[in-house]
């Protein structure tokens, strides 16, 4: 199924439909512990549908839009600068892409930032990413190091082109798969959740299955928010698929009651509590929610850590928005994204499941099920 969803015109319909608060209150539907935590009726998986859209790999899209004047006060909620991308790619002397290169942006002696490659010897920084001012950066002050080994090239911008650096060096990297799942269990997620559940156990199936010879580890935490039953709930990497299946089952939506949930606590708990493999080659975080987190500095600055702490891991988010999501959170949602290497997933309302879904500001896209679009985005990040 193709999609046209040509939005930069009616960008000013969506922020004006959003102020009047259509995608900011709480889903008609919901459900009880009772009746939410069986999985029974007819939810089984592959109902769902989704679409993706990366915005480093349309990046002129990207930059217009946040450059236009109806964006604007959408990207700068959340105080995240994304116009001083450097793009680089790593490679063996061979030309081949180098998976999970530590490269490191310094200023001087001062360490900016770090990330890691993925399989396509692909990695991104953004200077100035939580700085709204970064007219004054002047690129012969930075270094890129990669692996510890200094590059002598000059950096370029991404508008310049991609920094590619062979390295006549291994390394280490071992067949292993890690998959965290960070799911919003408040009960505005109600009207979704059971199909999410089981489309979830559904793609550790299939990557198990698509994936014979490679260790796979997964990974879950659920959250609510601070006066609720929890506020984080997790089951920790496990090889057993059985664990984590039985784990993602045994879970319900309630709690929540405000707009915003603890989408900074869960997010901190995968990236630190978490223990991801220092050399696996895949390593990928699912972020499954209908809300933003809160909208303080402190959570701001929690949020700040664990995206750097991601990107430093070499953790790919991929966060999944679901029906009740704003505008505001969309272009969160994407900078996460952005900021860790990964792409943005959207539930769409093609399958009628669910409440209303938040049509995204984004160019063509491929409507997919939303278990079989996960599992080849596992699959693509892990050949």
């Amino acid at each position: 199924m193709k999609k046209i969803v040509i939005l930069l015109s009616l960008v000013v319909i969506c922020f004006g439909c959003e102020s009047s608060g259509e995608f900011g209150g709480e889903p008609a539907l919901t459900f009880s512990e009772s009746d939410s935590g069986g999985g029974n009726g007819n939810t089984q998986a592959g109902q769902i549908t989704a679409g993706e859209w990366n915005d480093l790999k349309n990046w002129d899209f990207w930059t217009d839009l946040v450059n236009s004047k109806n964006s604007i006060s959408q990207q700068d909620l959340w105080r995240f600068n994304t116009s001083k991308r450097i793009a680089i790619k790593v490679l063996d002397v061979n030309n081949t892409p180098l998976n999970n290169a530590k490269v490191a942006l310094y200023k001087g002696d001062e360490l900016i930032s770090q990330t890691r490659t993925d399989n396509f010897g692909e990695t991104n920084f953004f200077v100035g990413f939580f700085n709204d001012n970064t007219t004054g950066i002047n690129l012969t002050q930075y270094a890129i190091m990669v692996n510890g080994i200094k590059m002598d090239k000059s950096i370029l911008m991404f508008g310049e082109g991609v920094n590619v650096y062979n390295l006549n060096q291994n390394i280490d990297v071992e067949n292993k798969i890690e998959i965290a799942f960070m799911v919003d269990a408040t009960g505005s997620m109600g009207d979704e959740l059971e199909f999410l559940k089981n489309d979830l156990t559904d793609v550790i199936n299939k990557v198990q299955t698509n994936n014979q010879n490679t260790s796979i580890l997964t990974a879950t935490v659920f959250y609510r928010d601070h006066g609720d039953q929890y506020v984080t709930r997790r089951s920790d990497f496990s090889a057993s698929i059985e664990t984590t299946s039985k784990f993602i089952k045994a879970q319900y939506a309630s709690g929540g009651g405000d707009y915003e949930e603890a989408v900074d606590e869960a997010l901190k708990e995968t990236i630190t509590e978490l223990q991801w493999s220092d050399n696996a080659k895949t390593r990928i975080a699912f972020l499954l929610l209908d809300a933003p987190p809160h909208g303080t500095q402190e959570i701001y600055e929690s949020l700040k850590t664990s995206l750097n702490l991601a990107a430093q891991k070499g953790v790919k988010l991929i966060p999944i928005t679901a029906s009740g999501i704003d505008k505001s959170t969309e272009f969160l949602m994407r900078n996460f994204a952005i900021a860790t290497n990964g792409t943005y997933v959207f539930i769409t309302n093609d399958s009628g499941i669910g409440n209303d879904h938040l049509e995204p500001t984004v160019g063509a896209y491929e409507v997919e099920f939303l278990n079989s679009l996960l599992v080849r985005l596992i699959d693509k990040y892990a050949k």
